[in-house]
């Protein structure tokens, strides 16, 4: 049996290629909404973020979570993904964890 495919995506603020269910999505929702979407299955454009946050801050210093979700997003927006990341980021590393120990 063939090993399965794992996909990789870039982070949109270190370019580092890593394995999708390692990274955090950001969407923007067909209602023009900016949201962090942990289940990846959101409809939207998707840009990708490491788990870190510092990562976060250079995405914004940087504003390539502008270009790649292709619409300016707010000083005020970034304020409230900010929250939100602190506040995931917890969930988002012990699934991370999670998911290596079953391996």
């Amino acid at each position: 049996m063939k090993p399965r495919k794992v996909p990789l995506r870039k982070c949109v603020a270190c370019q580092q290629m890593m394995p999708k269910k390692e990274l955090i999505r950001v969407v923007k929702t067909p209602q023009d909404e900016v949201q962090i979407d942990l289940t990846g299955k959101k409809s939207g454009r998707g840009a990708y973020l490491c788990g870190k946050l510092a990562c976060f801050k250079l995405a914004h210093k940087s504003k390539a979570l502008d270009r790649a979700l292709k619409q300016a997003v707010h000083a005020d927006i970034y304020q409230q993904l900010a929250q939100d990341f602190i506040r995931v980021e917890d969930d988002f590393l012990a699934n991370k964890e999670r998911d290596e120990n079953e391996e």
